[in-house]
C-alpha cells in the first residue's frame, strides 16, 4: 500500500524532472522526440504527491520494450500499458515512489489530454487552487493512494472537460 503524502510545491521538482530527462535521453537516444513535465508537480504552488509525472514522446512505442532490462537496472518498475492502450508506464522509487514515466508514440491522443490539462491549470490559477484544496481534503480522508486516486477521478474528469473546452475555444481564436 502506497500512502498519500501531499507536499507543498517544491521548485526542486523541475530539477528532478530535468535529471530524469537526461538519464532517459542517454538510454533511448534518437528514439526520443520530446519530454514533457505534467501532473501536479508541474504546476507552481499546487500541492502534490512528490512523484514527478513526466512524458516521453517517442518515434516508435514498440522499440521502447527493447530497453526493459536496462530500465530495470536503472531502478524502474515496468508496468506496461497499465490501462492506457499505446502507453508504456515506468515507475521509479518503489514504496517511496519518485517518478512516473509515461511513454507515448507521437500522435497518441493521450498526449494532448495530459498537456492541455496541465496548461489549463497553469493559466487558470483559481482552478489550480481549488483542485489543490480538494486534494488536501481527500488526503485527510484517504491514506492509500489507490483509494485517493479513485476518489478524485470524477473531479479530475470534470476539470479535464473544462480544460478541453477551454483549449477548443482558444484554437478557434487562433
Amino acid at each position: 500500500m502506497l500512502k498519500v503524502r501531499l507536499s507543498p510545491y517544491n521548485p526542486e521538482w523541475i530539477n528532478e524532472y530535468k535529471k530524469e530527462c537526461k538519464r532517459l535521453k542517454e538510454l533511448f537516444g534518437e528514439l526520443v522526440i520530446q519530454f514533457e513535465h505534467f501532473g501536479s508537480t508541474s504546476i507552481v504552488n499546487m500541492k502534490a504527491k512528490s512523484v514527478i509525472d513526466m512524458m516521453v514522446i517517442v518515434k516508435n512505442i514498440d522499440k521502447v520494450d527493447q530497453f526493459n532490462s536496462q530500465l530495470r537496472k536503472l531502478g524502474y518498475d515496468i508496468a506496461g500499458e497499465w490501462g492506457i492502450e499505446g502507453r508504456r508506464l515506468l515507475r521509479k522509487g518503489g514504496e517511496d515512489r519518485t517518478h512516473h514515466i509515461h511513454i507515448y508514440q507521437e500522435g497518441n491522443r493521450e498526449i494532448d489530454r495530459h498537456l492541455i490539462f496541465r496548461d489549463y491549470l497553469r493559466i487558470h490559477k483559481d482552478e489550480a487552487i481549488k483542485y489543490s484544496t480538494y486534494k488536501e481534503q481527500l488526503a485527510m480522508k484517504y491514506h492509500d493512494t489507490k483509494e485517493y486516486s479513485k476518489a478524485k477521478r470524477s473531479y479530475v474528469s470534470e476539470l479535464e472537460q473544462k480544460a478541453l473546452e477551454w483549449h477548443k475555444k482558444e484554437k478557434e481564436y487562433e
